[in-house]
């Protein structure tokens, strides 16, 4: 069983933190995230954020926890930001990008434009020899995961041949083929 929702969360320095009634706001150089909880008493005490649950129900355990990963990625992010690499994998596979539009070709029969939020910052990265880098950078982790996910599910990999759309350093388990 976790125990993660014991280990208070340290407020490092340009972070501004604000508790009200059930919502929590977290300020620092990147940007500003708000989340609400429920169930779970939010305590801030001499730079350091501290959670506690009001019993042991298998509930209050899973919130307890969860709200303190989310407050820990909330620092995180306005602090250091977040970044998921994707990677095009295949012939003629190609990314390139204008401003918040991303455009992307997979092996369809047309081009696909996604058009991302404004919190997400883009870059694509193409060289010669080497494939497609599609970078994707924001403060918050939960919408750059999304828009990750989101990407990655027009073309995800295959086991045969190992072309889609992966993560950097995502490892593709590979099956053998017909044997002839």
């Amino acid at each position: 069983m976790s125990r993660i929702g014991y280990s208070p969360v340290s407020i490092p320095e340009g972070v501004t933190v604000d508790l009200k009634d059930d919502t929590i706001t977290v300020k620092g150089k990147l940007g500003e995230l708000t989340q609400t909880f429920s169930e779970i008493t939010i305590k801030i005490e001499d730079n350091e954020i501290l959670f506690e649950r009001p019993s042991d129900k298998k509930t209050h355990k899973a919130k307890h926890g969860l709200y303190r990963s989310l407050v820990y990625n909330m620092i995180e992010g306005v602090t250091q930001g977040f970044t998921k690499e994707l990677e095009l994998v295949g012939v003629g596979y190609r990314a390139s990008n204008q401003g918040q539009k991303l455009d992307i070709a997979v092996g369809f029969s047309h081009n696909i434009v996604i058009d991302l939020a404004s919190e997400v910052k883009l870059e694509t990265i193409s060289e010669k020899g080497k494939n497609p880098i599609i970078k994707l950078s924001s403060f918050d982790k939960q919408l750059v995961s999304q828009v990750a996910a989101k990407i990655r599910s027009f073309r995800r990999p295959e086991p045969y041949k190992g072309k889609g759309i992966r993560y950097v350093g995502e490892y593709i388990r590979r099956k053998a083929g017909k044997s002839a």
